[in-house]
C-alpha cells in the first residue's frame, strides 16, 4: 500500500485543500475537499490536483471562455439571435462551415484512428441522415456530397455560386 501524501492546507491554482474526503472507487486515488478562491467547495482527485489538471472549481474556465468570446467579433454580433445558427435555406451553419479542427479538408468527413476508417456524417432536421464509415477518404467525401445533394437539394459549390 502506498503512503498518503498529506495535502491539507496546500494551494493548487485557485484551490486550497481543506480535508481528505474519501477515495475514488474507480482508481483508488484519494479525494480532497477544496475551497476555490471564488468561495465554492469542490471534491477533487489528488493526482489531478498535484498534476495541475484541476486549478479551480470551474470558474477559471468560465472566465477564460467569457474573455475569449467577448473579443470574438463574429461571435458577439450573432449572440442572442437563434436565426444566426442556420443559413437562409434552414441548414445549420456548423454543417456547412469547416471547423479549425477539421483535418480532412471536407466538412462532415473525418478519420477515426481507432478503426482505421473514414467517417462521413450529415445531420438534417436534428437527425443523422448519414453516419457511415468507409475504407477510403474518397468514398467518405463522395457519400457526404451525395447526401448534401439529396437533403440540401444542391451541393456546397452550387450554394457559393447562387449566393
Amino acid at each position: 500500500m502506498s503512503r498518503m501524501i498529506e495535502m491539507k492546507g496546500k494551494r493548487f491554482g485557485r484551490l486550497t485543500v481543506i480535508r481528505q474526503n474519501g477515495q475514488d472507487p474507480k482508481n483508488a486515488d484519494l479525494l480532497w475537499e477544496c475551497r476555490c478562491s471564488c468561495g465554492n467547495i469542490v471534491t477533487v482527485d489528488g493526482s489531478r490536483l498535484r498534476g495541475g489538471y484541476v486549478r479551480s472549481c470551474g470558474c477559471l474556465r468560465r472566465e477564460l471562455a467569457r474573455e475569449r468570446y467577448t473579443k470574438n467579433e463574429g461571435f458577439t454580433k450573432n449572440m442572442g439571435n437563434p436565426r444566426n445558427l442556420r443559413n437562409s435555406d434552414g441548414i445549420m451553419v456548423s454543417s456547412i462551415k469547416e471547423s479549425q479542427r477539421n483535418t480532412s479538408g471536407v466538412v462532415g468527413v473525418s478519420y477515426d484512428k481507432a478503426t482505421d476508417r473514414w467517417l462521413a456524417r450529415l445531420m438534417y432536421k436534428g437527425h443523422y441522415v448519414l453516419l457511415k464509415s468507409f475504407d477510403t477518404k474518397a468514398e467518405a467525401v463522395e457519400a457526404r456530397k451525395a447526401a448534401e445533394k439529396v437533403y440540401w437539394r444542391r451541393n456546397k459549390q452550387d450554394k457559393q455560386t447562387v449566393v
